[in-house]
């Protein structure tokens, strides 16, 4: 049975052939599997507003990085409704994390189980879905 606080395995299927997004994506999920690391021994709130708050703002850097791709290899213009969707979906992981941090800072508990659920569900899916669709108009584009 599987748990929240086993590690994720860097595969093959999470390869994206974009260099720099795949170092981003390794940084990630080494910070997701380091906090989960850290919270299966010491739950304590005062650790997850920290790792919510380093995954966030590295996460709104690796945003950048992939929306200066978009732009950078005509993404936005060529593919909008995808660009758009994956807009979006960085912007909701950014005010889903922040929630948690408001939760937090209202003294409020959070599920650590539902909170690392949510970050391996949400990394795994767009990068498995969203970024590689990115990446292949990316290498396509590289290889004209």
């Amino acid at each position: 049975m599987s748990s929240v606080f086993d590690h994720i395995e860097w595969t093959e299927q999470l390869v994206t052939g974009i260099p720099e997004i795949d170092r981003q994506h390794r940084f990630l999920i080494n910070a997701i599997n380091d906090a989960k690391h850290k919270l299966s021994e010491f739950p304590d709130l005062k650790l997850i507003e920290q790792i919510t708050k380093d995954l966030l703002g590295y996460a709104i850097y690796h945003f950048e990085t992939e929306e200066d791709l978009m732009l950078e290899h005509g993404y936005t213009e060529e593919s909008k409704a995808d660009a758009d969707l994956h807009q979006r979906q960085h912007r909701d992981f950014s005010a889903q994390v922040m929630a948690v941090r408001d939760t937090l800072h209202a003294g409020n508990p959070v599920s650590v189980e539902e909170l690392l659920g949510f970050l391996d569900d949400w990394l795994i899916s767009h990068i498995m879905n969203t970024d590689q669709r990115l990446a292949a108009f990316i290498r396509q584009k590289q290889a004209a």
